[in-house]
């Protein structure tokens, strides 16, 4: 006969729900409850892409199915450490599984990254999405930007600078966000990588839309396309490591290379071997951009040119990658931004194994890879849990909830995410701005708590 379990996992968003899925196939007699600090479930989904990726929004269709079975309890605005402590994890749960993803930028340091206008690119992106912590508008003043980074968060970001906000209205942006970027007099965003066209970190998919987007020029450069070393082509089809995915991305850089411009109003520039040197300011506030040249060194090196360049631009956006945050009382590693673990069972900082608590998704290894990595990650760490099914300690204490109630907690519930998710799909139907509007993002958390628990 298998041990009843009761699991609580932290973070309701793909690594999250994923995570539960997996551990109730693997374990079916198992009770578990998924809190987030959010109102809304989805996280990364809801909170991360940007708005104009409807078909990568599509995998909310999969999460939904699997909160809506009932087996996983969701329960948001609820924030560990504050609201819901580590104490009472143990009190009532034989296990925790910690799936708090990575929403801080990763830091750059080099001068002038700190003036007026330099900006990382996660507090761009949670702005855009319309995350209720962060502020409703935007200094959406500089007519150049530059992007830093050669990610699909770089391009997400160059793209929404550059495209015009009338070619959004069919998503689900936020109506503050709309009246931004209405008002931005961008004509010029410089996306720029360390490394040559053949190392970019994009997928071809977005490579493609970003060609695609319209009164918007994509211009690239010819210098960064040299011949490689004893051959004729910048890329090597027939380099080891070289996928399918490389050489359809190899292939639209050629076409972009061809291209004539349009003389649209915007234009969105491409450049690599460019490694970030300094943000130029002047009275507080940046001006330019220094870069040095950098050179292929083989083996996917960079070796130093000597060569610097200067770019006028009054905005930096950094894309250069997330970092984890620390939870209390959590083992954490400062160097990496992940909790302290060994297979998703989180160690201490001698490495000894910490009984009932697990980590999963980007807080497990960082924040590298896709969202179908983030499923088989987490098939590793419920593994492990299963696996250790006999030495967890049995709980104490019954619901949580009544604490949580006790606490005055407001927390929001999966009916109450329905309740919202029918109320936006409401004002979507009813902006008549765009024929094709289906939904209309709440932005403020209170409002969303409101017609959550209403």
């Amino acid at each position: 006969m298998s041990k009843h379990l009761k699991v609580a996992i932290i973070g309701a968003g793909p690594a999250g729900i994923y995570a539960g899925n997996i551990l109730k196939n693997q374990h079916p007699d198992v009770e578990i409850d998924l809190f987030d600090s959010l109102p809304a479930p989805y996280g990364l989904i809801r909170y991360g892409v940007a708005p104009d990726h409807p078909r990568i929004k599509g995998i909310v269709n999969s999460l939904h199915e699997m909160l809506a079975e009932g087996t996983i309890r969701f329960y948001g605005n609820v924030t560990f450490g504050t609201d819901l402590h580590l104490k009472d994890i143990r009190e009532h749960y034989h296990a925790v599984i910690f799936a708090t993803g990575a929403i801080k930028d990763a830091q750059l340091n080099i001068p002038g990254i700190e003036l007026d206008g330099s900006y990382g690119a996660a507090d761009f992106v949670s702005w855009y999405d319309g995350h209720p912590d962060y502020p409703r508008t935007w200094p959406l003043v500089a007519k150049e930007v530059a992007v830093l980074g050669n990610g699909n968060v770089a391009l997400d970001v160059a793209r929404v600078l550059a495209k015009l906000p009338d070619d959004m209205l069919s998503t689900d942006i936020p109506a503050n966000v709309y009246e931004g970027l209405k008002n931005s007099p961008v004509t010029d965003v410089h996306v720029f990588g360390r490394r040559g066209p053949a190392s970019i970190k994009f997928t071809p998919i977005e490579l493609r839309e970003l060609g695609e987007v319209k009164d918007v020029d994509i211009v690239v450069y010819e210098e960064d396309f040299a011949a490689l070393p004893g051959k004729d082509s910048w890329f090597d089809e027939d380099a080891e490591g070289v996928t399918n995915q490389h050489k359809v991305m190899a292939r639209i850089m050629n076409e972009w290379r061809e291209r004539e411009l349009t003389g649209a109003p915007r234009r969105l520039h491409l450049h690599f071997w460019h490694k970030p040197v300094e943000v130029l300011g002047t009275d507080g506030k940046v001006f330019g951009m220094k870069f040095e040249r950098t050179a292929d060194a083989g083996a996917g090196a960079i070796s130093h040119t000597g060569e610097f360049r200067e770019y006028a631009v009054q905005a930096v956006y950094r894309a250069i990658g997330y970092f984890g945050s620390e939870l209390p009382g959590i083992p954490f590693d400062e160097k990496y931004g992940v909790i302290r673990n060994d297979g998703g069972r989180v160690v201490d900082e001698h490495g000894k194994r910490i009984t009932g608590m697990y980590a999963t998704g980007w807080i497990k290894r960082g924040p590298v890879g896709l969202i179908g990595h983030t499923k088989s990650d987490a098939m590793e760490t419920i593994a492990n849990l299963v696996s250790d099914i006999e030495t967890l300690v049995d709980p104490t204490e019954e619901s949580v909830l009544t604490k949580l109630i006790e606490r005055g907690v407001e927390y929001t519930d999966w009916s109450g995410w329905l309740k919202l998710n029918e109320h936006e799909l409401s004002l979507g139907a009813a902006d008549t701005s765009h024929v094709d509007r289906e939904r209309v993002k709440v932005v403020d958390r209170d409002e969303q708590v409101k017609i959550s628990r209403s």
